[in-house]
């Protein structure tokens, strides 16, 4: 449920707002958007624009911008801020509206990681309310920063395996290097940072993806993790993977998917929780 964003760290006399990213996001996606400044109490308080000096200034632009460079501008200096409520630790969120693209099967907006594995769980809730088994939909928070609701969650539910509905980056932009492209299926990631995801759970989705005529890729990686470690480390040991959606520009405020990835994975996750793999040996 959680999206990556800001916080504010520092308001400076002249009201310039220093912040710190939640989550990994890269600052060149931030110069020139357009945020809501929110009060504690998650109402709105004024909007604000991402700038740095050389920008405000009309300069020449020489290096690439870094976070600490930046600083949101809202017109208003540290008194007045402060008047409206605003203060260390308040959020900065990027203003962008959902909407479908010139292929209408291609959609964009705010925080698609992880909108779309909350999304895909909802249609799962509607698809699956006639189940006999214990099926556990947990919508997390945090995860983003280390992983912690996905780490407690695991603790309260016991669950005998578990599956994280993710997002990941695609690697279509090159005209002859394509491996994970978007509109070309959801991705079981086989390897990441952090975990080498239950050999179970990959074969069974796999199966399900060739008996259904999906489109299914995989994915090993050398950074990032998802909910699925803190899974599988938990209490004993609980077999875990990961399905994700392919999404262009990623960590930035406005994200880029193909509904056909999305309806393909509720299909492939709705088979294989009618009809579970038995032993999912860790």
């Amino acid at each position: 449920m959680d999206e990556i964003g800001l916080m504010v760290r520092e308001i400076r006399e002249d009201g310039k707002i220093k912040f710190s990213t939640i989550g990994g996001i890269d600052a060149m996606s931030l110069v020139g958007q357009s945020v809501r400044v929110m009060l504690p109490n998650n109402n709105f308080a004024c909007w604000g624009v991402v700038s740095f000096l050389e920008l405000q200034e009309g300069l020449e632009i020489t290096k690439l911008v870094n976070i600490p460079d930046l600083y949101v501008d809202t017109g208003l200096d540290r008194k007045g801020l402060k008047k409206l409520g605003v203060d260390v630790g308040c959020y900065l969120v990027a203003k962008h509206t959902f909407r479908t693209l010139g292929n209408k099967e291609i959609i964009s907006g705010k925080a698609l990681d992880d909108r779309l594995g909350c999304y895909i769980l909802i249609q799962l809730i509607k698809r699956l309310k006639q189940t006999p088994l214990n099926i556990y939909f947990v919508f997390t928070v945090q995860e983003e920063i280390g992983l912690y609701g996905a780490q407690v969650s695991t603790y309260k539910i016991e669950p005998d395996w578990g599956i994280a509905v993710d997002t990941t980056n695609t690697e279509d932009a090159d005209e002859f290097d394509k491996l994970t492209m978007m509109g070309h299926g959801p991705v079981v990631s086989m390897k990441d940072a952090d975990i080498i995801t239950n050999r179970c759970l990959d074969d069974w989705m796999q199966k399900i993806a060739q008996n259904n005529k999906i489109n299914l890729q995989f994915k090993v990686e050398e950074e990032g993790t998802t909910d699925a470690t803190k899974i599988m480390i938990s209490r004993g040991g609980i077999p875990s993977t990961v399905i994700a959606m392919p999404v262009r520009n990623i960590h930035s405020t406005i994200g880029i998917a193909h509904m056909q990835d999305i309806r393909d994975a509720i299909k492939i996750l709705e088979d294989l929780l009618k009809k579970p793999p038995r032993v999912c040996i860790v």
